[in-house]
């Protein structure tokens, strides 16, 4: 086989912008599409000259492809996915791989056990992890050449979304249809980027509000404090409704503080390490000698073409993934504990009760009374439609 056939199931925004990386990617083919709105997967197949599917089981069941793309709302990953497993596929699996981490459980066991007899790669889509920026990040602080951590702030309010976006669609923003706000939505990202840096913390204490910005039954701002295994603590703030917003990483180690926000980073570097310092310094208020750096980076890397062009890679030739979906847990679970953390109004330890996280989301989905005021009309009838 020197090419991946491929099919994507979604096609929504998300899923057509994948249609038109793998048009570009000479080493997949795309095989077929599929959406449960028939207009959708017929106008992506008459555009890319493919088979239109309205059922991902149909389609699992033709053997037209060797991979999937799910491209759904988040809690089809998980149910897509297993079943892709159990019908012998490789998957690529968008942000977040599972809604909570039960799921994402049982899917990473459904690619266990499917593996044991043939090797299935299970690829997530943490485009981000491509980014140049990110990987110098994480370079630094893996080296060694921050020292041990002492504190991890980031601020990522820039994910601005209008009312109007979350009223585009029946699922978006509820318990039932999305499972969560601005945490399961944007922040995938970002939470997989803090726990492939730095790591996972021990314990988490989440402040969410609900529908602070919007009318919406889930999370649009979040305040997250973090205790990590030795000592260095986090702070994670989010929001979808400030504007302009911010982006800024700040890491601090024994040996200095690096900065990465629009576009720099820039790191003041410690020419005696602090603690070191503040042990044999004889002064009473004199610090440490820095060096002022600016390490320079040169764009944002390959992103979702990137991991698409990984993904056939892995299947074909063994490449290790970039972004191996098993690691897509830690970010759910970041999520997860967030949220319960603050659903329970005390912090949460680490690994989370994946079971009392799943029992705590059906109680919210149960006891929903949340009603939609306004929805687009073509969207209306389509909430669980495969559309992100």
């Amino acid at each position: 086989m020197d090419r991946v056939k491929l099919a994507v199931i979604g096609i929504g925004n998300i899923g057509t912008l994948h249609l038109a990386n793998i048009e570009q990617e000479p080493r997949v083919e795309l095989a077929a599409v599929c959406d449960i709105v028939p207009e959708k997967a017929k106008a992506a197949a008459e555009r890319y000259g493919v088979k239109a599917y309205f059922d991902s089981d149909r389609l699992l069941a033709d053997r037209v492809c060797d991979a999937v793309i799910v491209a759904t709302p988040h809690y089809f990953h998980t149910t897509i996915g297993i079943a892709a497993f159990d019908a012998g596929y490789h998957v690529l699996v968008e942000k977040p791989i599972s809604v909570h981490k039960a799921d994402c459980e049982r899917l990473i066991a459904a690619h266990k056990r499917n593996s044991a007899a043939r090797r299935l790669v299970f690829a997530a889509m943490f485009n981000q992890r491509t980014d140049p920026y990110y990987r110098k990040i994480r370079d630094l602080v893996m080296s060694g050449e921050l020292g041990k951590l002492l504190r991890i702030n980031w601020i990522i309010t820039n994910w601005f979304r209008t009312q109007a976006y979350y009223d585009s669609g029946g699922w978006r923003a509820t318990w039932e249809g999305e499972g969560g706000g601005v945490l399961l939505n944007q922040c995938p990202h970002n939470l997989d980027l803090l726990q492939w840096i730095c790591g996972m913390p021990l314990q988490v204490r989440g402040f969410c509000d609900i529908g602070k910005r919007h009318t919406i039954e889930v999370e649009d701002e979040v305040t997250a404090y973090m205790v990590y295994p030795d000592g260095c603590t986090g702070l994670f703030v989010t929001s979808t409704g400030e504007a302009p917003g911010t982006n800024r990483l700040e890491i601090a180690g024994d040996q200095g503080r690096l900065i990465m926000e629009d576009d720099r980073i820039t790191y003041a570097r410690n020419e005696v390490p602090a603690s070191e310092f503040l042990r044999t310094s004889k002064a009473s208020f004199a610090r440490p000698p820095i060096w002022n750096v600016e390490i320079p980076v040169n764009g944002h890397g390959g992103q979702h073409a990137e991991i698409l062009e990984n993904f056939a890679k892995a299947i074909l030739e063994g490449e290790p993934l970039i972004a191996p979906a098993e690691e897509g847990i830690n970010s759910v679970e970041l999520a997860n504990a967030m949220l319960y953390s603050s659903l329970k109004g005390h912090p949460v330890d680490l690994p989370l009760d994946s079971a009392a996280y799943e029992a705590e989301l059906q109680r919210l989905i149960a006891g929903s009374t949340f009603k939609k005021e306004q929805v687009v009309a073509a969207e209306a009838d389509m909430q669980a439609s495969f559309n992100k």
